[in-house]
């Protein structure tokens, strides 16, 4: 028989934080080896999906301030992960570069390592609930399952 426990929104939202420190702390240990910040990796990620965004739109993705991510990115291009691109007008873009774009999938692959350890516990018709209640919960803000799948990304 299934576990009816009924859980407060307060617990549950607790502990939806509680797994994403854990992941947070076991990827920032896992990319600190490799010279990257968990910050640094979002952005790789997001601007291999996403090749010559703004810096507004890696903001917006990263969950980061504008300046924030303009620091960021300076850090980056400083470090030959990202270089800037003019585009139309005014704007910058921003690209991935070769080295950037290695180091990526050495860490995707790190990243991969540590969110099916913390996912092991449930198999695939568990996966496949999760997965349906988070986007019940986040509408539109929930990213496909094809886009989400970090192999897809690869």
């Amino acid at each position: 028989m299934a576990d009816r426990t009924a859980y407060s929104a307060g617990t549950l939202g607790l502990a939806i934080k509680r797994l994403q420190v854990r992941h947070q702390r076991a990827l920032e240990s896992r990319l600190a080896p490799l010279g990257l910040t968990l910050a640094q990796w979002d952005a790789l990620r997001h601007l291999h999906a996403h090749p010559d965004a703004s810096l507004h739109d890696l903001a917006v993705l990263t969950f980061q301030t504008d300046q924030s991510m303009g620091t960021l990115a300076t850090r980056m291009v400083a470090r030959g992960l990202v270089e800037r691109v003019t585009g139309p007008g005014r704007a910058v873009r921003h690209r991935i570069t070769p080295t950037g774009e290695r180091l990526r999938v050495d860490v995707q692959r790190e990243v991969d390592d540590v969110l099916a350890t913390s996912l092991a516990a449930l198999d695939d018709a568990d996966r496949a609930r999760l997965g349906a209640l988070l986007a019940q919960l986040l509408g539109p803000d929930m990213p496909s399952p094809i886009r989400s799948h970090p192999s897809a990304e690869a």
